[in-house]
């Protein structure tokens, strides 16, 4: 209920002051919007009237949710991104226009779903992790085509890395995580973004992380990036410092002949002579200093594996490693080595698998509405027209992304904690309508959510709910072709090249595969490497390797280096 009318004499005050100061964008966030929002529409409204240049964006609709300085982070990134959203959306809308191309145009969301370009403009925060999430979904993808049950999949591209538990079919989603963190397993270093995102754990490590030496004349990788401008010294675009892709160049992972489908002349003595000035400095020889800055990446990545796969309660060993991006497969071999894992999977196009994950998408709206009550004291005609409202709301959204809703399916959850608990639990419910009788149904999925995150029962106190959420998804019927895989030549070895090998005592002659013209079942040793445009798998001594009649890159690790 209204206690207090909103002051408009002071909202014109506002209004004159962000003319003065030629705002472009603002984020509107009154303290108690999750359970009314009348008043942050209203601001809007006048806003926006009065200053139509100006891009608003609103907390109940960003995240209508509880807690008031999460709403606000989320809501000022959103304010952030949202005029620049807006610009690029239409400018490609043009661009599709001017080549006659008339089919939807659909955009992926951070929770692995594909939605409508109007969606993305209202709340374009939601993109935030999209990228990685389809990276997710293709992982996902072909762990169901290897029958995997457990997967951990691994996306290294130029300027970071993901890593994404996979655990059955589809990855888990989260409903809360931090953005840019300063210290990555510091919770509470980072900005809180309250949306729906696949879980993903993100490492400052990529091809284009910059290697240097800090006050104490250590090795270090990362965090600073030379990205795709300049980029690394060995691409010849004016990079100055030695990054990792420059150090897999040298250590022999990366052809310099035909890399990237031919489109980049490398400059492999200059990336030489960078390593070598920094080793230099360390009495190391530009080998070992390479070997060092590739070794240092695998063992970040690897720890950040750890202590995620920890927090789970998972062991590393029981993982599958599927590993995509352009630099994945070239760190996926000794990064496994760390963690114990004992199988990898380098898919086909392994570079583009995010693009792949794209088109296996389905159409996908999440809503949430704030509703405090204890749920012994539920008002369940409230509760029921609450679900339905945020339904029909979501299927609104699929509807206007042009994708038939018949196929939908709806998931309800609820935020639910013990009375007097600081924190909720994301419980997925059964399924409606509700009434009195489904106290227990509800009750009951509480406690295993919580048995199962804590690893103990609840205590035997009333629960709460805080909010209410509704996960819809229905197929987009976009299907990828089949690319036909040979299986009647016999594969012949594209070349040989010296790579680097540590535990054979440094450089190393091994055989070079086109991954293209490999046939399936045929089974192969390493060292090796494995090439095709997009990405290059590298294989250490005593791996077995060979492609399955799904058409992917499979890897086992010798037991005894495990």
């Amino acid at each position: 209920d209204v206690h207090r009318d909103l002051d408009e004499q002071s909202l014109d005050k506002i209004v004159e002051a962000l003319r003065d100061q030629k705002i472009e964008s603002i984020g509107i966030v009154f303290l108690h919007s999750y359970r009314n929002g009348t008043h942050e529409r209203i601001a809007g409204e006048r806003i926006s009237k009065s200053l139509p240049e100006i891009s608003v964006s609103l907390s109940c609709d960003v995240a209508p949710e509880i807690r008031e300085y999460e709403r606000a982070s989320t809501t000022v990134a959103n304010a952030y991104v949202k005029p620049l959203a807006r610009d690029y959306l239409e400018e490609l809308s043009e661009r599709l226009y001017a080549h006659d191309i008339s089919s939807p145009l659909m955009l992926m969301l951070s929770s692995g779903g594909l939605t409508n370009v109007g969606e993305v403009r209202r709340s374009p925060v939601q993109m935030l992790e999209s990228g990685p999430a389809a990276g997710a979904l293709a992982a996902a993808d072909i762990g169901r085509a290897e029958n995997l049950d457990q997967v951990l999949a691994f996306d290294m591209g130029g300027t970071t890395a993901k890593l994404c538990l996979i655990d059955g079919e589809e990855p888990e989603i989260v409903y809360r995580f931090e953005a840019a963190r300063e210290k990555r397993f510091a919770e509470g270093s980072g900005l809180p973004i309250r949306i729906s995102a696949v879980e993903l754990i993100e490492i400052g490590a990529g091809g284009g992380s910059i290697a240097r030496l800090d006050e104490l004349g250590l090795l270090k990788a990362g965090p600073d990036s030379a990205g795709a401008a300049p980029g690394p010294i060995a691409y010849n675009r004016g990079g100055e410092q030695p990054t990792v892709t420059d150090a897999d160049f040298a250590l022999g992972y990366l052809s310099v002949d035909g890399f990237a489908g031919g489109e980049i002349n490398v400059d492999l003595s200059a990336a030489r002579s960078a390593l070598a000035a920094l080793a230099n400095k360390v009495d190391l020889s530009p080998n070992d200093l390479a070997w060092g800055v590739h070794d240092l990446v695998n063992e970040n990545m690897a720890s950040a594996a750890r202590v995620h796969i920890a927090e789970k309660g998972r062991d590393p060993r029981s993982y599958t490693l599927v590993a995509t991006g352009g630099a994945g497969p070239v760190h996926a071999y000794y990064m496994a080595r760390k963690l114990g894992i004992k199988k990898i999977i380098c898919p086909r196009n392994a570079g583009v698998a995010s693009a792949f994950g794209l088109l296996l998408a389905p159409a996908r709206v999440d809503r949430t509405t704030a509703f405090a009550a204890n749920l012994e004291k539920v008002d369940w005609w409230d509760l029921e027209a609450q679900f339905t409202r945020l339904e029909e709301d979501a299927r609104q959204v699929i509807a206007d992304t042009n994708i038939d809703t018949c196929d939908a399916v709806v998931q309800r959850l609820a935020d639910l904690r013990n009375v007097g608990q600081g924190f909720e639990l994301v419980v997925s419910l059964p399924n409606g309508p509700y009434d009195k009788n489904s106290h227990d149904d509800i009750l009951a999925a509480y406690k295993t959510a919580y048995q199962t995150h804590f690893t103990r029962p609840p205590p035997n106190v009333p629960v709460a709910i805080a909010a209410l959420r509704v996960r819809l998804t229905a197929p987009t019927q976009i299907i990828a072709d089949d690319i036909d895989e040979s299986d009647e030549a016999t594969t012949r070895a594209k070349a040989s090249r010296e790579i680097y090998i540590p535990e054979l005592g440094g450089l190393t002659n091994a055989v070079v595969f086109d991954r293209s013209h490999m046939a399936i079942g045929e089974e192969f040793h390493g060292p090796a490497v494995v090439e095709e445009a997009e990405s290059t798998a590298v294989i250490g001594p005593g791996g077995r390797f060979h492609i399955s009649k799904a058409g992917n890159l499979i890897i086992d690790l010798p037991e005894h280096q495990l």
